[in-house]
């Protein structure tokens, strides 16, 4: 299984633990300490060593952060998590607080009247400081950079991961490394930079085209980078985890450097030197002797696919097709009684039989009736849930491909569905319609759409606290920047993006619902007219319940979207499955 059922931590540790945090505090002279979830790379996942939110609060989501003073800590997340949260953390002595209402800068000063808090260098940007600093000091409170606290008291932390890193194939990256670092030095030359350092693992395998195994579930190895302006590499990282295929792949202007040198290769540098100072750690800049805020020049590009990512994406998206249309058969046959631990060890399985499974993309999210209505849920042996008859199974699942990486939410009845589940899926649906079907013009970001997601929903009272969509990389993170469709969302969506379209909604103690396809940003078919426009092509191809649609919700150019829909999976995917699962898939895509 690539997936496991077990948690580092629980309620229960949360209080011991605090208490050893609590002590080694006042022993290095602080007021207090700041726990993000982050690691040295700022990626969203880290690898189990890094995991130090999880292990001291029990909070295993993705994006989080905690602040222990002598007499108060609290776990800041938001929406996404505000459920998940009271679950995993002992509130009587970790208090939740929801973001971005309950800012981090608010609490320490309204819990704090003066005093040291400190922080790990490696673990906070420039901006992060800079702004908590500027909230901070006229209210008394400094930050003090520090050896990371939690690192003293955690016995048994895991060590760093050691995987192998190997070349991505050209076939599948669909650009040869020298011609990605030739045209990046090219922007450093045009904007006066002498080199520029990379610290996101995913800009580094897209850049070198190569892949690892350090980080679960994302195909990458953490490692930092120095791009030079003449197209050379210095590639941090432990030298163990390279070998001779590696070092034929990358060549001899890619120079491997241990982590113990990064320090010195970073003050060695002459000239100025681009960091992002939104994502690299604080403790880069501050080692470079002339240091220049410069946005990290890889992901723009790594985000608008070539056309052999994009090909690749197209097949890898067919073939997973094929194994969740031969999993929601299985569940259409009957689940009652089976747990959701059962429910994604056979997802699993139906994928590994497509033989090109590398990893699954993340944690599968299984909820069965309320478990649903949590939205980034895991399940694990203490939440596991038995599935009843009469209950919505949302299922957000993906896998990672040599050619792709999936990531797809079907909500589906188990049982028969009552008036209220059929209303609030067509509103959900109609959301991702809107999407599906857009025309916009050239230059429309993500918070520009967000509301058509949303706007059959908020027309009857309701919404969901997530992003709509988020980007997908090429067998790389299943989230990536810097397009999105949310609020937020404020980069132009660019030809060849690949994004997830997947309104919500949610309903605490009961279900909850989640339609998800992905999507590709794609140059319209004229029609006419002045502007340059853009379209979504639709990647995700599996039956969509329509045992939870209203039909006279739609409107006829929905009914015909998505009777088309249906009609292009039984024709894509129906020759790539079982006869017993064909004979399902036709009744799945039958018209309404």
């Amino acid at each position: 299984m690539y997936q496991e059922f077990t948690t580092p931590s629980s309620p229960e540790t949360g209080g011991p633990r605090l208490k050893a945090l609590r002590t080694a505090l006042a022993a290095a002279g602080l007021d207090g300490f700041l726990i993000p979830r982050a690691d040295a790379h700022r990626g969203e996942n880290v690898a189990a060593c890094d995991e130090r939110l999880a292990w001291l609060t029990g909070f295993t989501g993705s994006d989080g952060h905690c602040a222990v003073l002598p007499d108060i800590a609290g776990v800041f997340v938001d929406g996404r998590y505000t459920l998940q949260a009271r679950t995993q953390i002992d509130t009587a002595i970790f208090t939740p607080q929801s973001l971005p209402d309950d800012r981090l800068s608010d609490w320490l000063i309204r819990h704090l009247e003066s005093g040291v808090v400190g922080y790990d260098p490696m673990l906070h940007s420039y901006d992060e400081i800079t702004k908590l600093e500027q909230a901070l000091t006229p209210a008394g409170i400094s930050l003090c950079q520090s050896a990371n606290i939690v690192d003293t008291v955690w016995r048994d932390r895991p060590p760093a991961p050691k995987g192998k890193m190997r070349p991505h194939p050209l076939e599948f990256a669909g650009k040869p490394s020298a011609e990605k670092r030739a045209a990046l030095a090219a922007e450093l030359v045009e904007v006066g930079l002498s080199a520029t350092v990379l610290t996101l693992p995913d800009s580094i395998a897209w850049l070198l085209n190569i892949r690892g195994s350090d980080i679960a579930h994302t195909p990458v190895a953490l490692a930092f980078a120095i791009l030079h302006a003449d197209a050379r590499v210095t590639l941090v990282t432990n030298p163990a985890k390279s070998g001779p295929e590696l070092a034929g792949h990358l060549g001899p202007d890619i120079n491997i450097l241990a982590p113990e040198s990064f320090e010195t290769a970073l003050k060695a540098l002459e000239g100025p030197v681009g960091v992002d100072r939104s994502a690299a750690p604080i403790w880069v800049s501050q080692q470079l002797k002339n240091p220049v805020w410069f946005s990290d020049p890889c992901i723009l590009p790594k985000a608008c696919k070539n056309e052999a990512e994009l090909a690749g994406a197209r097949q890898a998206h067919l073939r997973d097709a094929a194994a969740m249309c031969e999993f929601l058969a299985w569940v259409d046959k009957g689940i009652s009684g089976r747990s959701e631990i059962d429910i994604v060890t056979e997802l699993e399985a139906f994928r590994r039989n497509t033989n090109a499974l590398t990893d699954i993309s993340f944690d599968t999210i299984c909820g069965s009736g309320p478990n649903g209505a949590i939205v980034h849920y895991r399940v694990d042996e203490g939440s596991n849930r038995v599935i009843e008859e009469n209950t919505l199974l949302l299922v957000d699942s993906g896998g990672q491909y040599l050619d792709g990486t999936t990531d797809i939410t079907r909500t589906v009845i188990v049982g028969s569905p009552d008036e209220e589940m059929i209303r609030c899926f067509t509103l959900v649906l109609k959301g991702m319609l809107a999407l599906s079907m857009l025309r916009f013009p050239d230059g429309i970001a993500g918070s520009h759409i967000d509301t058509l997601a949303r706007a059959p929903l908020w027309a009857e009272g309701l919404d969901y606290k997530h992003g709509t969509g988020h980007g997908v990389g090429a067998y790389l993170g299943v989230h990536e920047g810097p397009a999105r469709i949310s609020r937020a969302g404020d980069v132009p969506l660019q030809t060849g993006m690949i994004l997830s379209n997947e309104p919500g909604y949610y309903r605490e103690g009961d279900w909850g619902i989640r339609i998800e396809n992905l999507i590709i940003v794609n140059a319209a078919t004229p029609v006419g007219g002045e502007l340059d426009m853009r379209s979504f092509e639709t990647l995700t191809w599996v039956p969509i319940d329509t045992r939870l649609i209203d039909p006279t919700r739609l409107f006829k150019a929905e009914r015909r979207w998505l009777n088309s829909y249906h009609a292009d999976v039984l024709e894509k995917v129906g020759p790539n499955v079982r006869a017993e699962t064909l004979i399902w898939l036709q009744a799945a895509c039958a018209p309404i």
